[in-house]
């Protein structure tokens, strides 16, 4: 291996390694926030949450495009449903089209919990953002809007993100 094949190999690693560090460091952060909603019964575990997120995206999915999104069986994504809508996060309907089909769209009280985890997620970001120096923020922004491209492309996903949202 020649030097600049060695130096780009060590600089992929160290990328790879980073990212990997920070999103087990931010899986962490996220389930702190989410148990630490306060006044709330929180979703019993990351996995519920995940479905939120996903109903969040799209009001009025599919249960079967709710399955294939989070890569789990039908029964699986449904006992999920019973406890998400035993608590009031969640409704299940029948699709307008399809009256053997069920859409799922959050509740009122679904979607402020969310909204809760997502100012806490977000005070946790915009405080360690800020202490970075400029240059060290632009370099982050541009570097994860090109991670989030090539990974969306990967998985052949040209669509939202669920759970992505914007701050203003």
């Amino acid at each position: 291996m020649n030097a600049p094949d060695a130096a780009s190999n060590k600089v992929w690693q160290e990328a790879t390694h980073s990212a990997s560090s920070i999103v087990e460091f931010l899986d962490v952060m996220w389930d702190n926030a989410r148990n630490s909603t306060k006044g709330m019964a929180a979703p019993g575990s990351t996995s519920q949450l995940r479905l939120m997120y996903v109903v969040d995206g799209e009001d009025g999915i599919r249960m079967r495009t709710v399955c294939e999104r989070l890569a789990s069986a039908a029964p699986t994504v449904t006992r999920m449903c019973d406890r998400l809508q035993a608590i009031g996060f969640l409704e299940r309907l029948p699709s307008p089209d399809n009256g053997r089909e069920i859409t799922l769209r959050l509740t009122p009280t679904g979607k402020r919990h969310l909204q809760r985890i997502r100012e806490q997620r977000d005070a946790m970001l915009h405080q360690a953002i800020d202490r970075m120096p400029l240059t060290e923020r632009h370099a982050l922004a541009q570097g994860l809007a090109g991670l989030h491209i090539q990974l969306n492309t990967a998985l052949g996903q040209q669509h939202h993100t669920p759970g992505s949202h914007s701050a203003a």
